[in-house]
């Protein structure tokens, strides 16, 4: 500031000093008075241009001067670039929050006081089917028709979620979202939901499971229970007491079948992995197969006029097919229990095709196709759900325990390869299983590597 007073008394003194040289004491006061004006304008103009800086708040465009308003120029251009990076570091962190929030597993999205949708991530707009940017400032009501979430909004009491059907949901694959409401800020609310699907499924086979076991062992049980009491008080002839043992003994093999299967499923979800030193022929493994698909077939239609058309590879497909890294019994069991399910439910003169083919990338498929009564859709997901069965009935007339496909599964998911099911009513199924190239290696690729 002294330096501004100091400025201004020059300006003065020399437009005084040029004055009285000019014109006496009036040319000093003139010359004083000019001076002081033109100062005036002088800093009036330097004031503008900082001013006019202000005004687009460029740093880069800072003037440069000295004097007061080169200081406060300056003094604006530090802070200027102060708030850029803190604004910067602000950005930044909001885009890594955001981006944490997209990571997340579950879907979040942000409403305003009035319920408007403010931001939502990616598993939120899969769930609910938003447009993460169209969407933005519409109301959540109207775009979540479900009346049960209706009727949760508008009671504001967001101490428990609510459960709905998912928009990409369809009757064979139900999709089920659970919906939690946190009020949060001023009058703003977290709407956080999360894929309950699995969980719903899991709880549903857990107490199928519990159901199905306790029916399972229970029947056997009670059918044994009464023919012991029948032996026990009535006087029975020879004939009668080998007919009630038969049954006992069918009963009990009933019980046993199911708690060996249970024993085995056990044993796989508790055992490690199968490693790839263990190889298994293909040919070898499809012909005990083939036997035990012919014996269970000549069995089930011996009281029948006709019987199975039963199809399998070449040999010479089988040979070139090469070898199969895993257990040899497990594979064994899980492929033979896809043709034991064909024999049994394939009608007597029904056809029963068994393949092996080469798929892209080294991979194979084995597949089992058949003409029997086909299965429904809503079936399928489910079919490999211990003690799930389509006709009930008709599994049990055939021998199954409703755990045949769960063993199967596990296996195969053991062995890295996948199941897949087609089927349509009235025309048959087919179930394909592809191994992947990993689990393979040809003949000759053993030869190679035998020791000489």
């Amino acid at each position: 500031m002294l330096w501004r007073l100091s400025y201004f008394l020059l300006w003065q003194l020399a437009g005084g000093g040029l004055g009285w040289w000019q014109g006496g004491a009036w040319g000093a006061a003139l010359g004083a008075g000019a001076a002081a004006w033109g100062w005036f304008f002088w800093d009036l103009s330097r004031g503008a241009r900082v001013l006019g800086w202000l005004r687009t708040g460029d740093p880069e465009q800072a003037p440069v001067m000295r004097g007061i308003w080169g200081e406060a120029a300056d003094r604006a251009r530090r802070l200027l670039r102060r708030n850029e990076v803190e604004l910067r570091d602000s950005e930044g962190r909001l885009q890594e929050f955001l981006a944490a929030m997209q990571a997340t597993p579950n879907g979040v999205v942000l409403l305003d006081a009035q319920g408007r949708i403010e931001w939502c991530n990616q598993i939120a707009a899969a769930h609910f089917g938003f447009d993460a940017q169209r969407d933005v400032m519409q109301s959540v009501g109207n775009l979540v028709r479900d009346p049960a979430f209706t009727a949760y909004f508008a009671a504001r009491q967001f101490t428990t979620d609510v459960v709905l059907e998912g928009r990409a949901s369809t009757p064979s694959r139900p999709v089920r979202i659970s919906v939690h409401l946190h009020p949060y800020g001023d009058g703003r609310k977290l709407l956080l939901s999360r894929d309950v699907t699995a969980l719903e499924q899991a709880e549903a086979m857990r107490s199928d499971f519990v159901a199905n076991v306790s029916h399972e062992i229970r029947t056997p049980l009670t059918v044994l229970a009464g023919f012991v009491e029948t032996l026990q008080t009535l006087s029975l002839t020879e004939e009668e007491q080998s007919r009630y043992l038969g049954m006992m003994s069918q009963q009990a093999q009933r019980m046993q079948s199911v708690v060996q299967d249970l024993l085995t499923l056990s044993r796989l979800e508790g055992s490690p992995l199968p490693g790839m030193g263990e190889w298994t022929s293909v040919h070898t493994l499809l012909q005990h197969c083939e036997v035990e698909g012919r014996a269970l077939s000549a069995l089930v239609t011996q009281s029948q006029q006709k019987s199975h058309q039963i199809s399998f590879p070449a040999p010479q497909v089988l040979l070139e097919a090469g070898e199969l890294a895993g257990s040899s019994a497990e594979l064994q069991s899980a492929l033979s229990n896809l043709i034991s399910n064909a024999v049994r439910y394939t009608p007597a003169g029904g056809s029963i095709t068994v393949e092996w083919q080469p798929a892209s990338h080294g991979a194979a498929v084995f597949s089992v196709r058949d003409t029997g009564p086909g299965i429904a859709p809503e079936h399928i997901p489910r079919l490999t759900e211990r003690f799930y069965r389509v006709d009930r009935s008709r599994s049990r007339e055939t021998g199954g325990t409703g755990l045949g496909l769960a063993i199967v599964k596990h296996v195969l998911q053991r062995h890295g390869a996948m199941l897949e099911i087609t089927s349509t009513l009235g025309k048959g199924s087919v179930f394909s299983v592809t191994f992947p190239a990993s689990r393979l290696r040809s003949t000759a690729h053993r030869g190679a590597w035998a020791p000489g």
